[in-house]
């Protein structure tokens, strides 16, 4: 049965130092799981999860898998929790003022704590005009309850978005997951055919990411370029005339991103829709259907059959 949504509003401007304050969080919490998870394609190993609490690393392994350990950021209690398999709970209030620099030191004095040790490169990930370490940033403290609060529920409200329409395709594809080096929640499907390979000078990680033919869809916060939250859409490689592909709702658009199309839908665009579940899930199959179309995949060996019948 469906039920009447109601999303809460999302600003990026304005709100530019509390969406960077989490970002960095989410970039220490990540980078400790980066450390103790054995690695998986394209980078799957290191990504954070939304959970009923908040955003978490969900278990990580440790001690060669016999003690575990779970890193959440409590969106209802704003707290960092640090939990394990041996029965340690920890914690630290995430209250407004909250610099950087404390967030990192308390959060790797509970792993010390709890005897679990870590080694990581401590400083942030591609984030322009960051370039002390984590534990040396005190210029952003702006963690803003209300704000995470907001953009949580979005993200829960995404996830099962996501994860309905990932149950519609049965080719390989990722679990719905938040990348927290760029912090967008994403979901990929892959053709399973190679993509060309990357040139020489390209990151390891785009190379890993990228091995193979994708098409991507995600939601993020907004940045100092695109200064809103919205949905995306891109096809790699990009095929010809992608551009002119129809997509859903109207409000969507194709945009250029770094000289290829992508499809785009605005947040605040897509609270006007009449069903804001139905035009996302319309945005996600136009998509995808305009990309796979041109780029040749197997349109009808992937497409689940009979949906309404599961």
């Amino acid at each position: 049965m469906n039920h009447p949504i109601n999303l809460p509003a999302l600003a990026y401007v304005g709100k530019e130092k509390s969406k960077l304050t989490l970002h960095l969080f989410l970039q220490i919490i990540g980078k400790i799981r980066l450390g103790q998870t054995a690695r998986k394609n394209h980078w799957w190993y290191i990504t954070e999860y939304i959970s009923t609490r908040g955003l978490t690393t969900g278990p990580v392994p440790y001690d060669n898998g016999t003690k575990n350990f779970t890193i959440t950021l409590n969106v209802l209690r704003h707290t960092l929790e640090v939990e394990n398999t041996e029965g340690a709970q920890d914690s630290f209030d995430l209250a407004p003022g909250l610099t950087v620099a404390d967030f990192y030191r308390q959060l790797t004095g509970i792993l010390e704590k709890q005897e679990i040790t870590y080694d990581i490169l401590a400083k942030p990930f591609d984030l322009k005009g960051i370039d002390q370490g984590f534990d040396q940033i005190t210029d952003y403290h702006h963690y803003d309850p209300d704000y995470t609060f907001r953009l949580w529920k979005i993200l829960t409200w995404i996830d099962a978005v996501f994860k309905e329409f990932s149950g519609r395709f049965y080719g390989k594809t990722c679990p719905v997951h938040l990348y927290w080096h760029s912090m967008d929640l994403t979901v990929t499907r892959f053709s399973g055919r190679e993509a060309p390979p990357m040139p020489e000078d390209a990151r390891i990680s785009d190379k890993d990411a990228y091995s193979h033919e994708v098409i991507s869809f995600g939601f993020w916060p907004g940045d100092d370029t695109v200064k809103e939250p919205a949905f995306y859409s891109y096809t790699y490689p990009s095929p010809e005339g992608l551009d002119q592909e129809p997509i859903s709702p109207a409000s969507a658009e194709w945009v250029d991103n770094n000289g290829s199309p992508m499809a785009y839908l605005g947040y605040a665009d897509l609270l006007k829709e009449k069903d804001p579940r139905s035009a996302l899930l319309a945005f996600l199959e136009t998509s995808y259907q305009a990309g796979a179309k041109l780029a040749g995949w197997d349109l009808e060996h992937f497409t689940v059959k009979d949906l309404e019948a599961l």
